[in-house]
């Protein structure tokens, strides 16, 4: 177990144990679950089910609702998942309403563990990196700038918020060390809003509204009291196995001439921007480092000019027809080929949804294809040609893959905790 330490600019160090997760119960099931309604706007992609109760379907909208008849769940091709209202058929009303109940004493239970610290910030936890605990405040809670929650793979944060929680445009929550968005939990008592094109992990229980502006991706769980509203997000069920990659983890440099005391042997400090705390895991806080980005991942990726020499790509036959609302090997494969050819830098979900059709439309461009967004004969024939060589042979550009620069980056943590230690070594000889 680990036991994080906060030391103060005084030099008193404060340890609090990890505390034990929240039970969701049932809730956990769901990606997103309101009592009011969820609504959407743009080319959104949920991965994982949806849940309304006690509104009914028709509070439901944005997305398309297919409805088989006598069914228990809808579809909708925004939804990697199934979408469940009261009206359906058995067992889903019933089902629904433990689902909502569970989801409320989750928030209770969230909400009266007792705190290891209060009032962090003022309320301002932007720049922080911040250890396994239980955090509380009476007022408004902004992350202004990116936040790190550094700990184990089975450390827990639960967050006490009175009032309401902000996350600005273009900003991270991101994880290190291994944490696991599945084991964050956000209680809050007023409106949730993440920025446009915001990074958040966690899930979110929300007393009142949970708001995602433009852009913004969630790995984790809308669990809302009233609604959740969506525009063109992506949100991505957690889960705790390794397996599966978080939203982008990328740890801030700390600055190691802040570092006010010396921290027990074998830790690894992370220093705050504002120098108030210091919260240093008994782990070093170094990133986990996915194999490849998920459904909440809309990270860019980085272009380089073109080269003589062609990209290595993974060999795999194209053998079905593919287009939009199709799933399975074939779309991970064929969205892994157009990532490496820097044509599509959407999430590698298995899902054939309108960001891989459009690198589809792209990928036909620059070889002469018609122009259709749907991997047919033709489409296939190319794809195939790289079993005769066994590399991709885009004719323009090529774009450095996901796992490579991710390589890249975990040297350079590692170089960089190498120095942190020399630091503390230094330290602890004056």
């Amino acid at each position: 177990m680990i036991v994080p330490l906060v030391i103060s600019l005084s030099g008193q160090a404060v340890f609090a144990a990890s505390p034990a997760t929240v039970n969701l119960g049932t809730a956990g099931n769901f990606v997103i679950l309101a009592k009011t309604g969820i609504s959407t706007t743009g080319s959104t992609l949920i991965v994982g089910d949806l849940g309304v109760s006690p509104a009914a379907a028709s509070y439901i909208t944005g997305f398309g609702l297919i409805l088989p008849y006598a069914s228990a769940f809808s579809t909708s091709a925004l939804v990697n998942g199934k979408i469940y209202a009261p009206g359906y058929a058995n067992p889903t009303p019933a089902n629904l309403t433990t689902a909502v109940l569970d989801m409320q004493n989750a928030y209770t239970d969230a909400a009266g563990r007792a705190p290891d610290f209060t009032e962090l910030g003022a309320g301002n936890i932007g720049g922080l990196t911040l250890a396994p605990g239980v955090y509380k405040w009476g007022t408004n809670v902004t992350i202004p700038t990116d936040v790190i929650l550094s700990g184990g793979a089975n450390d827990a944060w639960i967050f006490q918020i009175a009032q309401n929680l902000n996350i600005s445009s273009a900003t991270k929550v991101m994880l290190a060390g291994g944490a696991q968005a599945a084991n964050i939990f956000w209680q809050v008592a007023g409106q949730v809003t993440l920025g446009t094109t915001s990074t958040f992990n966690g899930n979110i229980l929300g007393q009142t509204a949970i708001v995602l502006n433009t852009g913004a991706l969630l790995n984790g769980r809308a669990l809302a009291q009233t609604a959740v509203t969506l525009d063109s997000n992506s949100v991505t069920i957690p889960t705790s196995s390794s397996s599966v990659a978080p939203a982008p983890v990328v740890p801030a440099t700390p600055a190691i001439s802040a570092i006010p005391a010396t921290p027990s042997s074998g830790t690894s400090p992370s220093v705050t921007s504002t120098g108030s705390v210091q919260a240093i895991s008994a782990t070093p806080a170094v990133s986990a480092t996915p194999a490849s980005p998920s459904a909440t991942q809309a990270t860019s990726q980085t272009q380089l000019p073109a080269q003589a020499s062609p990209v290595a790509v993974a060999i795999h036959a194209f053998n079905a027809a593919l287009k939009l609302g199709s799933t399975g090997t074939d779309v991970t494969e064929l969205q892994k080929r157009l990532a490496a050819e820097g044509i599509y830098s959407g999430p590698i979900t298995g899902y054939f949804g309108s960001l891989t059709q459009a690198a589809v439309k792209k990928y036909q461009a620059n070889y002469g294809i018609d122009q259709l967004g749907n991997v047919g004969p033709s489409t296939r024939a190319q794809l195939n040609k790289a079993l005769v060589s066994g590399v991709s042979q885009a004719p323009t550009t090529t774009g450095r893959t996901v796992e490579s620069l991710q390589n890249q980056l975990q040297v350079l943590q590692m170089q960089l905790l190498q120095l942190l230690n020399q630091q503390l070594q230094n330290l602890k000889k004056k």
